[in-house]
């Protein structure tokens, strides 16, 4: 009996250390856990850093323009641009031309045939011979009549019938030269059915409205030409905004369907009249207009810039955008072989020659040190 109570006071007594001794191993695991530190900073070696190609830089104080933002198109002064078309209807009878051709002032288009124009020189023709003849008469009846050999009458006639025909000679005279004849060939006998367009303007073919053997009236449009020697932008400008310009304001405006390159230009004129959309219209001159190829008709975007003002910023490759969050990595540590950054949140504005405004940077001054180049492969895990 004894011997029973001895093991059992044995057993009970190893049972209790064995306990103790698991609460020990537990409570030092606990104890290990709660002192061990959690590192949430970017690591970047120096290997990768100079392979990468990153960058260091600082937010700074800089100007930023206040701008009104507007659209427009690409156009061409009034008299860079032409419609071609007939003086007297006709019958196309060569039109040589393609769109995009290139023209000079004075060069020939295409050929009109109308069997009109030859009445028309045949008239021409007729009241030139008998102007002469009706002259001489009127010059005649005008002695006759200071000499009181004539009748009034008889001179008034004389003078009336003179008179219409020369009045009809040169109507008809001017008819021809608006086609194109010469009147002196006329005279000579040379009649033609055919006449010529010649180009009004030096400059490109954009449009060709004919073939041959199309009948055109004076009314019809045959072609039209633009030259681009001198193209401006023709933007539209809310009511809200208008107050806010003023002629030489800077203009930066960009092509979005053919390139992101940014280009220059100036307000030259501002209408002075509001459109049906609660618009005006405001006229601007390139600053260098061989920069590049722009053609007539071609959509931009532009930024009027009104005033300027000092924000913070920093080179936009120091941003990065994730989720509507934007953040930029501050630097925390450099060790041997190694960059330590930290995330940072902020909330940014405008941007401006490849730099963004910071609105909101907490956590963050002019006197840390960002990456600037390469933060958003390391935030956005590519």
């Amino acid at each position: 009996m004894q011997r029973t109570i001895y093991h059992i006071i044995t057993l009970s007594l190893f049972m209790s250390l064995l306990g103790c001794g698991s609460k020990t191993s537990e409570d030092r695991s606990a104890e290990g856990q709660n002192t061990e530190k959690i590192d949430h900073r970017v690591f970047v070696s120096k290997a990768q850093f100079e392979r990468s190609k990153m960058a260091l830089g600082h937010i700074e104080l800089k100007s930023f323009p206040i701008t009104v933002q507007s659209s427009g198109t690409i156009d061409v002064p009034p008299e860079n641009r032409a419609v071609v078309s007939a003086t007297m209807g006709g019958y196309i009878k060569t039109v040589p031309l393609l769109i995009g051709d290139k023209v000079r002032k004075g060069q020939v288009l295409l050929t009109l045939e109308n069997p009109d124009f030859i009445r028309l020189q045949q008239n021409y023709m007729e009241v030139n011979e008998k102007l002469t003849f009706l002259k001489s008469e009127y010059e005649r009846q005008k002695t006759m009549m200071a000499e009181h050999i004539t009748s009034q009458k008889s001179f008034l006639q004389a003078e009336s019938t003179y008179k219409t025909a020369l009045a009809t000679y040169n109507g008809l005279r001017k008819q021809l030269r608006l086609l194109n004849i010469s009147p002196s060939q006329v005279e000579s006998g040379k009649v033609t059915s055919i006449v010529r367009i010649y180009a009004p303007i030096s400059g490109s073919v954009t449009k060709v409205n004919v073939s041959r053997g199309t009948y055109v009236s004076p009314a019809s449009s045959i072609m039209e030409i633009i030259n681009n020697d001198h193209i401006h932008l023709e933007l539209s400008v809310f009511e809200k905004d208008i107050m806010k310009l003023k002629k030489g304001q800077e203009i930066n405006f960009k092509v979005p369907e053919s390139s992101t390159d940014v280009f220059a230009a100036e307000v030259h004129l501002i209408g002075t009249a509001i459109e049906d959309n609660r618009t005006i219209k405001v006229h601007g001159h390139l600053k260098n207009e061989e920069q590049a190829h722009f053609l007539p008709g071609m959509f931009v975007e532009a930024e009027i810039i009104t005033d300027t003002t000092e924000v913070h910023a920093i080179s936009e490759t120091a941003v990065v955008a994730i989720e509507n969050a934007h953040s930029l990595l501050k630097l925390n540590e450099i060790t041997e072989d190694a960059y330590y950054f930290d995330q940072v949140s902020v909330k940014t504005g405008s941007t401006y020659n490849g730099e963004v405004a910071l609105t909101e940077m907490q956590g963050v001054t002019t006197e840390d040190t960002i990456l600037t180049k390469g933060a958003f492969h390391l935030l956005s895990g590519d």
